[in-house]
């Protein structure tokens, strides 16, 4: 793969497709962090060969978006508050996991149990963010960063329960999903409904054949759900009163989190 040098001198790869206006957006972002000093508009655009008017443009742009200040009196750009907040929350999501991690494993060993975090990713999906699984020899491999349909899974269950879909919407998407065995609309609102009422859900066998998941949600202040904990296992492995121990448990250790990482 060639590599293109950039304005700082250093390398990167060529993706063969450049838009350049976001390549700007970026080298007036990284100047400025790298300056450490308050900075002219001019000043920038001459430092990084942009044309005045293109970059007078995307620092406005910048600003509106709250990734840096502007100083009316001094007439200069510093990096903003929101790229703070951005830095700082890929910083603090990773030491989420971190803390969420022994706990995870714990409940995992506890019930023999794969333990996973699930996270909304735009308003169709949720992504896997975490999976911890048991010491056990037969165990379930779930692979971080894999997507699913929101609806989809007891963790869908959840995000469906606070969502406030209307019912046209809701339904509009559980016919795009392709569940492993038959349930209908009606059954599956039920299921909602039952989540919402004891502060877990089960998806039996519906998400994927032979499994079987419970998922409980971890709130964040003020703005509702913010992920889900769920409990893989084998369909059947565990009786049914062992299940409401595990959809309990699931409960009690989301809502630990809830404190702990929100």
């Amino acid at each position: 793969m060639e590599n293109e040098t950039t304005e700082q001198g250093s390398l990167r790869p060529s993706t063969g497709v450049m838009v350049k206006p976001v390549s700007n957006a970026i080298s007036i972002i990284r100047f400025l962090t790298l300056s450490g000093t308050p900075e002219r508009a001019s000043d920038i655009a001459r430092e990084l060969s942009i044309n005045p008017s293109t970059c007078f443009n995307i620092l406005r742009t910048l600003v509106a978006e709250g990734m840096i200040d502007f100083s009316a009196l001094s007439k200069t750009y510093t990096p903003g508050l929101g790229l703070a907040k951005l830095l700082d929350h890929l910083v603090t999501q990773g030491q989420r996991l971190d803390v969420a991690k022994p706990l995870m494993q714990e409940l995992a060993a506890r019930f023999h149990v794969t333990a996973t975090l699930w996270r909304q990713m735009g308003s169709d999906r949720i992504v896997l963010v975490s999976s911890e699984t048991s010491p056990s020899d037969l165990r379930i491999d779930m692979a971080v960063g894999q997507r699913l349909p929101i609806l989809m899974g007891a963790s869908g269950r959840l995000f469906a329960a606070h969502m406030n879909l209307d019912i046209s919407t809701m339904q509009a998407a559980f016919n795009k999903v392709r569940w492993a065995r038959p349930l209908s609309f009606d059954e599956y609102l039920a299921q909602v409904a039952l989540a919402r009422e004891c502060g877990w859900a089960i998806d039996d066998g519906y998400f994927s054949a032979g499994i079987q998941t419970i998922a409980a949600p971890i709130r964040e202040r003020n703005t509702g759900i913010a992920a889900t904990l769920s409990a893989v296992m084998f369909r059947g492995q565990h009786t049914p009163e062992d299940i409401k121990k595990i959809g309990e448990a699931v409960r009690k250790l989301a809502n630990k989190l809830s404190s702990l990482l929100y």
